[in-house]
């Protein structure tokens, strides 16, 4: 069962090592590559920003982003400021999101997202906890997948096997990582079974297109191409 409580007070930890880790580098080092293609640092701060806005507007019933072309531009418009200011936005929207989270609701209901997604409100404070420890990571400053909490690590990697469950473009999977274990892919009986095992980090990497696959190892097939998040 979700603890939409739980989730939050998860977000609001990531977020401070989030914050604690950029606050020790300097107007340079935002500007310097992240690990997202064609993405500064500060393109990865400015979007962990806007993110936390739009799901207020996820959670208060209003479109998440405006369109397509405002998520970007504003991305865009913010990536280049100063390390002191984003922070002090990362800092502001995050204390909004959290102050609507805290906020009496009906948990049950149903929110949309974009591209036509939905979900349920309880699990939009795990959602941003993935934006926050993932970015986290692709911010290249030290804080690896094998640092995720493993309460995150087991949680996500179920999360996105349950996202290409039944995707035509996946064979059959089995994952585990030798104590626990997923299925994803294709729901038939006429391909074979594909069994990806090796380490946690290693499994969450190749689901949400961090790691190609080099610390896998693969029985009954290749490892399976995903398609993008």
């Amino acid at each position: 069962m979700i603890d939409h409580a739980h989730d939050l007070a998860s977000v609001r930890d990531a977020t401070e090592r989030l914050l604690t880790a950029v606050a020790e580098l300097d107007n340079a080092s935002v500007t310097e590559p992240s690990r997202l293609p064609g993405w500064s640092r500060g393109h990865v701060l400015a979007h962990l920003a806007r993110n936390a806005d739009a799901l207020v507007n996820v959670l208060d019933g209003r479109p998440m982003y405006a369109s397509a072309d405002a998520r970007d531009s504003d991305i865009e418009r913010d990536a280049s400021r100063p390390l002191d200011v984003q922070l002090a936005d990362l800092r502001e929207s995050t204390a909004r999101f959290q102050e609507t989270g805290a906020a009496p609701a009906d948990w049950a209901r149903t929110v949309a997202l974009r591209n036509g997604v939905t979900d349920s409100a309880s699990r939009v404070p795990f959602r941003r906890w993935i934006e926050v420890e993932l970015h986290h990571v692709d911010l290249g400053i030290g804080y690896e997948l094998e640092d995720l909490p493993e309460e995150f690590v087991e949680r996500e990697t179920g999360f996105l096997a349950e996202r290409f469950t039944g995707h035509p473009g996946v064979p059959p999977t089995h994952l585990t990582d030798g104590t626990r274990a997923w299925t994803t892919g294709r729901r038939d009986t006429t391909s074979p079974e594909v069994t990806v095992t090796g380490p946690a980090p290693d499994l969450l990497g190749w689901l949400c297109g961090r790691r190609g696959g080099s610390g896998l190892t693969v029985a009954g097939g290749s490892l399976p191409a995903l398609p993008p998040l």
